[in-house]
């Protein structure tokens, strides 16, 4: 695979491991090739690693497939889940899944990347519906920006919403970002 194949969320085999690419920069400089800097996390371990690379350097993409998975439960540092088509289920350690885990609760379907039969990764969908557990006070002031507080959601993660967001609303969070979108009206 040529370098320029090469962009966010391609999984790469490095040294015989599999890494998957979290940021791709493309850089000219006035002399000289281009240059391409990654960031990788090594999918086996979850550890993070920045590499510089020519334009002319060549890849082995890693043969890994896909799954569709449902979040069960989290047992300690390990999150559950189950295969959707043959309900088996198996499991992905806190550190590969990283940020990621702030976003999983119990019913979520994710797609799950395998190496042979080891799970390496997931992917979430783009938006979640999580419920706020716990919100800072609001304080009101004048002022032209939208005011922004603390909100703690049902996973344990914190996350700045809009001032109107109160204990109990539902709201949903791009994944991506790990930003409020919206509230949900009804919970269905």
């Amino acid at each position: 695979m040529d370098i320029s194949d090469v962009h966010k969320g391609t999984k790469l085999m490095i040294d015989n491991v599999p890494y998957n690419v979290e940021e791709a920069e493309f850089m000219k400089p006035g002399k000289g090739s281009a240059i391409y800097r990654f960031k990788l996390r090594n999918l086996v371990d979850g550890s993070n690693l920045n590499r510089t690379y020519r334009s002319s350097e060549k890849f082995t993409g890693a043969n890994v497939s896909t799954r569709e998975g449902q979040f069960l439960y989290r047992d300690g540092n390990h999150f559950i889940f189950m295969s959707t088509d043959n309900y088996e289920q198996y499991s992905i350690d806190e550190t590969l899944l990283g940020e990621k885990s702030h976003f999983l609760k119990e019913g979520t379907i994710v797609t799950t990347v395998m190496l042979e039969e080891k799970p390496l990764d997931i992917t979430l969908p783009i938006f979640v519906e999580l419920k706020v557990m716990k919100s800072d006070i609001a304080t009101k002031t004048d002022t032209v920006t939208a005011q922004m507080k603390s909100a703690t959601l049902e996973t344990g993660h914190e996350i700045d919403v809009p001032n109107f967001i109160k204990e109990g609303d539902y709201i949903k969070v791009d994944t991506r970002t790990g930003s409020y979108v919206e509230r949900v009206v009804t919970k269905k």
